[in-house]
């Protein structure tokens, strides 16, 4: 997981990730009305809600927004149109598996630009399952090493029923369960810890190696695909190794 964290961190201080912000507030929106349809408007009960209202803060979403989000979800705000979440699932080029997490209003147009981004990687779209076999569901918690001491941290996650605690280039990284995802959170919450990320995630039961030249031509291609306006995740097979890392950073 740690090739993750460090693109994800790299992409952040080169403001990739964060370019558009009117695009990073669509997404976030997004994930507040589901939340809110599937589990609620209360926070404190639906925990799903408070992670996604947790991260729109983190971004400075204005509260208005949020709570406009979350009464759209709720129905007591009738504007708006209907969300559906929807999994697709593909190869992006030189083998690489991909499963993409969509929110859409209309999903003719979310496969078709899916199709033709991967297309131009030298991808395609696979049948539901054709690609899923190769990756689990975990519940994946990151925040700096400056939040918490790693001995505690480790503590921490064995206690509430992790799977395995790192500590890497400054980022503490907790990886347990899904079953245990809420226990994680509630206490880190609980010792005052705000992760910068905090989610159910898929992850590849195996990883598949490029060379650095490839690496950074499926990076380019996923990268692509993220910025799809109904995309809000994707996940690979791809293993970022350290020299396409070190190239990354000199790009």
């Amino acid at each position: 997981m740690s090739g993750h964290s460090k693109w994800s961190t790299i992409k952040r201080k080169k403001g990739v990730a964060d370019a558009k912000r009117g695009a990073v507030f669509t997404r976030l929106t997004r994930e507040i009305v589901l939340s809110a349809r599937d589990g609620g408007g209360d926070p404190e009960s639906n925990f799903r809600l408070r992670l996604a209202i947790d991260k729109a803060r983190a971004e400075n979403m204005p509260k208005d927004n949020i709570e406009r989000a979350i009464k759209r979800g709720t129905g007591e705000d009738k504007e708006g149109v209907a969300f559906e979440s929807i999994t697709y699932e593909g190869y992006v080029g030189h083998g690489v598996a991909v499963m993409v997490e969509t929110v859409t209003d209309n999903r003719n147009r979310t496969v078709s630009d899916l199709r033709h981004v991967l297309s131009k990687a030298g991808g395609n779209m696979s049948e539901p399952g054709a690609v899923a076999w190769q990756f689990e569901q975990i519940a994946y918690f990151s925040f700096p090493s400056s939040a918490m001491k790693f001995d505690k941290a480790f503590e921490l996650g064995v206690e509430a029923g992790a799977n395995d605690v790192l500590e890497d280039d400054g980022t503490i990284e907790i990886i347990a369960p899904v079953e245990s995802f809420k226990l994680v959170a509630d206490a880190l919450h609980k010792a005052n810890v705000q992760p910068e990320e905090a989610e159910l995630r898929m992850s590849p039961k195996q990883e598949m190696e490029l060379t650095t030249d490839d690496t950074l031509q499926v990076l380019k291609a996923l990268e692509s695909i993220e910025d799809l306006d109904d995309v809000q995740n994707v996940y690979s097979n791809l293993k970022v190794s350290d020299d396409a890392l070190a190239a990354l950073e000199t790009a």
